[in-house]
Formats: C-alpha cells, sequence, structure tokens
C-alpha cells in the first residue's frame, strides 16, 4: 500500500492582472478530479496543498496537473510541486534571519532544478547592497528590506539569462511558512 503524501503546487503567473485567469474553486475541483484529497487553496496567487496516495513523483504529479489546467482553461501554466518535507527544510535551511524580518522582506525563489552558483556569478552582490541572496536546495533566498516591488536584486536574480531552462516561482516568507502549515495539518 501506498503511502498518503501532502504537497503543495505552485502555480506560476496565474490571476495577475486579470489576465491567466484560474478560479481557486476550479484549481480545486481540478486537483480532485486528478485523484486528490484534501485539497486547499492559499491566496488567489496558486498556491494550492492535496494529499495523495497515488505514488507519483513531483515531476509526475507536476506534469499532470499543468496538462490538466491547459485542458481546462486552454493555457498553459508553469507549476512546481514539492512536498511538505521539502518546503520545512528550505525554512528550516534559510540563511537569513527570518524571524526578524517581515515577510515582505524575504522570499523563496523555488527553482525546477539545482540553484548553481554558476547562473548567478555575473551578478555583483556588493552593487546591490543591502539587498543579499543566498541558494539552496531547488531555491534562492532572497532578502529585499524595501520589499520585492522595490528591489533591483530581484529583477537580477530573475533575468531570463540567469533562469534560463528552469520553472522559477517565488513566494514571500509569510506565504512559505502558511504552505508549510497547511502541508502539516492533519
Amino acid at each position: 500500500m501506498t503511502k498518503t503524501k501532502t504537497y503543495a503546487a505552485l502555480l506560476r503567473g496565474i490571476n495577475v492582472s486579470g489576465h491567466r485567469k484560474v478560479p481557486m474553486a476550479e484549481l480545486r475541483s481540478l486537483l480532485e478530479g486528478l485523484g486528490h484529497t484534501d485539497v486547499r487553496t492559499y491566496l488567489q496567487s496558486g498556491n494550492a496543498v492535496f494529499t495523495t496516495d497515488s505514488g507519483a513523483g513531483e515531476d509526475e504529479l507536476r506534469t499532470a496537473l499543468e496538462d490538466a489546467i491547459e485542458d481546462r482553461f486552454g493555457f498553459r501554466v508553469d507549476c512546481l510541486v514539492r512536498d511538505g518535507d521539502y518546503l520545512a527544510a528550505v525554512a528550516d535551511a534559510c540563511p537569513f534571519p527570518a524571524a526578524e524580518l517581515q515577510g515582505k522582506q524575504l522570499h523563496a525563489f523555488y527553482y525546477s532544478g539545482p540553484a548553481d552558483p554558476e547562473r548567478f556569478a555575473s551578478i555583483d552582490r556588493e552593487a546591490f547592497l543591502p539587498e543579499d541572496f543566498a541558494l539552496g536546495d531547488r531555491v534562492l533566498y532572497l532578502y529585499t528590506p524595501e520589499g520585492l516591488g522595490k528591489s533591483k536584486l530581484g529583477e537580477a536574480v530573475s533575468r531570463p539569462s540567469v533562469v534560463k531552462g528552469l520553472v522559477a516561482t517565488g513566494r514571500n516568507w509569510n506565504t512559505v511558512l502558511r504552505l508549510i502549515e497547511m502541508t502539516r495539518e492533519d
């Protein structure tokens, strides 16, 4: 018998300025239609939590979700699927003093593959201080004292030449923590 596991689905670039609309009720229905249970969403920006006993891995779950979204809404949405243990490990490994910061000051950019230091070698980190970033397991931690909306470093680490070939989607620290809570709720 396959063990039930809880995952978070992180959808990239939906419900922004009225474009690529994916209503959360329909996303929940779509996930349930894929056979997942205990489906919940958080905010309108594409965060869903679900449990499954399918035995499928993150990549299989991601592909099934991307295909289902395209079938239902007529456009493709890049998604990342991560289990609760991974999300908790990302938070535990954060090199910045998360407990001392506001949620808008710290972000996690999740990647579909390794966050290799070579990708970011061209970024002159000193030029962006006091903003800073650190790399982890398929994640980039971004410290933005004035928030992401005013961040020049956020733009630099998101350039297509830097993240080429990766699906990347960011969440502020409040969302990071809430998704961890949701993947632990029973």
